[in-house]
């Protein structure tokens, strides 16, 4: 395997879920020392060049089982969509795995540092420090006054998707469909709307991947900010209700936001299979076709790690070099390369959050 050289910072990873999911006694240690299970843990993290990302906090459905992670296939074995959550039960959860990130930042000896700054990320890649930053996927755990927003905030919450892929207070999310159109069901209730208000006033990240593109649009419409999915792929070459028509990549584009490009095979494959056997290039093709329609300063990686089967050159967040080696087998640069891999999303988050990046200060004065 290539030796990693660019970090990478990742828009998407569910190691949290998967932590809450086993029922560990030890998680801390579980995720610091690595313990074989899933696909992202901090050794493996430290030998594929992970370093930092928006580290999701998803509750599960009821009727998910246990045993598994992976949102697609929990959502397939359902007879009916998942149900609505209950509030108190969501916020339970939220706050359970929230406060596993913060032991695993308290316990890790320096080796870990929660971020909330552009600032901070770039320290801690420089230190060598793993630099996650708090996502909320699905707002489940939101109450409509927003005194959850208000807290969760304080405490450092800097992305959040209104929904996961199944209906909730503030709108609706698209089903595992393929092939299927994201135009599905009607968009953003009142409360959704006035959710993206306080997420502007707060400067909080508003993550459009599992909107449906009634709700897109009524994001676009209503957000003072770059349009991000974090986690989303090219709907021209994979028809997945998950993907991103071109329409809405041109939005994304005209807002100067990002897209995060999804590792999961069946949101990658053209024939939409969850097949392991994937090749790279297929990963490829959509970055490819990403920076054709959104420009190079728009792509990302959003690798949705410990969600999804990942192809088997990138079963876990060690094989990450292998990706690298795949975009400089398209001829791509290193400077191309350092974008896609982290220099897109601080740029969009800074932009989002609205703090100075001093990294591209020092370039414009150069």
């Amino acid at each position: 395997m290539p030796s990693p050289s660019i970090p990478v910072f990742d828009g998407h990873n569910d190691v949290l879920l998967r932590l809450f999911m086993e029922r560990s006694a030890t998680p801390v240690s579980d995720f610091m020392d690595g313990n074989d299970k899933g696909q992202l843990d901090f050794p493996r993290a430290r030998e594929g060049g992970l370093a930092g990302g928006l580290f999701a906090i998803f509750v599960p459905s009821p009727r998910q089982p246990r045993g598994g992670t992976d949102g697609a296939a929990q959502a397939a074995a359902a007879d009916a969509a998942p149900p609505v959550l209950e509030l108190a039960s969501a916020q339970r959860t939220v706050l359970a795995m929230a406060a596993t990130l913060f032991r695993i930042e308290r316990e890790s000896e320096g080796r870990v540092r929660v971020c909330g700054s552009v600032g901070e990320i770039r320290a801690c890649v420089d230190a060598g420090v793993l630099a996650p930053v708090l996502h909320l996927e699905g707002a489940e755990a939101i109450d409509e006054d927003f005194q959850m927003l208000e807290v969760l905030h304080k405490a450092g919450l800097k992305s959040l998707g209104p929904v996961w892929s199944r209906s909730n207070i503030f709108g609706h999310g698209v089903p595992f469909s393929f092939p299927a159109s994201p135009d599905i069901g009607p968009g953003l209730t009142d409360a959704g709307k006035a959710l993206v208000k306080a997420c502007n006033e707060l400067r909080i990240l508003i993550d459009l991947s599992h909107l449906n593109e009634k709700g897109f649009w009524d994001v676009a419409a209503a957000s003072d900010a770059p349009l991000v999915a974090s986690h989303s792929n090219a709907h021209a070459i994979c028809p997945h209700a998950r993907n991103l028509t071109d329409r809405q990549l041109d939005a994304i584009r005209d807002s100067d936001g990002l897209v995060g490009v999804n590792y999961a095979v069946n949101f990658v494959r053209p024939d939409g299979r969850r097949d392991s056997n994937t090749p790279l290039d297929q990963v490829v093709d959509h970055v490819e076709y990403l920076i054709n329609r959104l420009g190079e300063d728009r792509v990302g990686l959003g690798s949705d790690f410990d969600g999804a089967a990942m192809p088997n050159d990138l079963s876990s967040v060690a094989a990450l070099p292998n990706l690298v080696a795949a975009m400089r087998a398209r001829q791509y640069g290193d400077a191309l390369i350092a974008k896609i891999c982290s220099e897109n999303w601080l740029r969009v988050l800074g932009k989002t959050w609205r703090q100075p990046d001093a990294a591209t200060d020092r370039t414009r004065g150069a």
